[in-house]
């Protein structure tokens, strides 16, 4: 019975190397300008420390209790501003002088000092201007931590809790990742949008984030250990469709090898990978979106397999006998030789199957006529 398994085997493998993806039609090979041109960069895929996020949308707003505002008890007017708009002060500083509507000669004179440190966010007033003691002057706020309020859908916010930390962007300043951390949930929903305004705070030392600026949310609410991922930027394809990554190829320089993948969960900067690459597969990030539109690149496969092993390559990057014509391939990516076509995927298994059947069958009349096989 051994020839069976020996077929079987032989069968099995040659439908597995058949369903290997045509290395032509999925490798793209760049000289050494075109990938400087292109600015590739890659990463590796690599098991780590995956985190499943909640995306939102929000603001930057000062922290409560950190507006401080400044008025004068006296009705008069301003004699002397020494502070505007956007000025940093220190608590205790002289920013007014008001001169008071009481008679005297000279008319008394109030100093308005500042009640805390911080930044002059608001100003209304200017040289000259009446005043009351009613009439706010001057608003500082202090900017060395901030709030990034983020709308949470209500399906989500059920999962955030108190002291839940968040990666935070500011279209200001692109690029940058910031960290905040959940401080406190509003006392009522949106019922508009539909949304729970959630409140973390950030560390601001060097007061680069002002109330007003729009935030992008990602909200951390679980993770999970080695979990094979890659960056967002490596993954191709859109919608429903199939999903790839590029790798390096693993022996030719300036090679991307075109590879298939099925995707897990994602967040803010990394893809789960749960099928098609290996731990320390190396992937384009930077300038994959051009690769995918790159063709076959600039190099032939065979011209690349010739530089780099010395010897003359088949059309398809396979080796060539010896005395054998190298293969060409026509517009549809098939293969031909010179005896006929060679581009049906199917010929391989239905060899190993007439062979298998051919073993059987002489299997069966042996043993009709009364003698043992030899086994091999």
């Amino acid at each position: 019975m051994k020839p069976i398994f020996v077929l079987l085997s032989l069968a099995v493998s040659l439908s597995a190397a058949d369903s290997t993806p045509d290395r032509v039609k999925n490798t793209v090979v760049l000289d050494a300008n075109s990938v400087a041109n292109l600015r590739l960069e890659t990463a590796a895929a690599e098991p780590r420390h995956f985190e499943e996020t909640v995306f939102a949308l929000g603001r930057v707003e000062p922290r409560h209790g950190a507006i401080a505002v400044l008025s004068s008890r006296i009705a008069g007017r301003v004699v002397e501003l020494s502070a505007h708009l956007g000025d940093v002060v220190a608590v205790d500083e002289e920013l007014v002088r008001v001169e008071s509507r009481q008679a005297g000669d000279p008319p008394p004179v109030v100093t308005l000092r500042a009640p805390q440190a911080g930044t002059i966010t608001d100003c209304e007033i200017h040289l000259g201007d009446p005043i009351e003691p009613d009439r706010h002057l001057l608003e500082i706020t202090d900017l060395t931590a901030v709030e990034a309020v983020a709308r949470v859908p209500e399906h989500e916010a059920g999962r955030l809790r108190v002291g839940t930390k968040a990666r935070i962007r500011v279209a200001a300043y692109p690029g940058e990742v910031f960290t905040g951390e959940l401080t406190r949930f509003a006392t009522a929903a949106d019922a508009a949008s539909g949304t729970l305004a959630a409140h973390f705070l950030m560390p601001n030392p060097d007061g680069r984030l002002r109330p007003g600026l729009r935030a992008e949310f990602a909200i951390i609410v679980s993770s999970r250990a080695d979990v094979l991922a890659v960056p967002r930027a490596a993954v191709q394809g859109e919608g429903s469709g199939p999903r790839f990554v590029f790798t390096k190829d693993f022996e030719l320089a300036n090679a991307f090898l075109k590879s298939p993948v099925v995707l897990g969960a994602d967040n803010d900067q990394f893809v789960e990978i749960v099928s098609g690459l290996f731990p320390g597969d190396e992937v384009v990030t930077r300038g994959a979106y051009s690769l995918a539109f790159a063709g076959g690149g600039t190099v032939s496969l065979k011209e690349a397999l010739d530089a780099a092993h010395g010897h003359e390559h088949a059309a398809d990057g396979s080796e060539l006998k010896p005395g054998a014509p190298a293969t060409a391939h026509d517009d549809h990516g098939h293969a031909h030789g010179h005896e006929g076509h060679a581009g049906h995927p199917e010929l391989p298994w239905q060899i190993a199957t007439g062979a298998l059947a051919v073993v059987v069958l002489a299997l069966v009349a042996t043993r009709r006529s009364g003698a043992s096989p030899k086994e091999t």
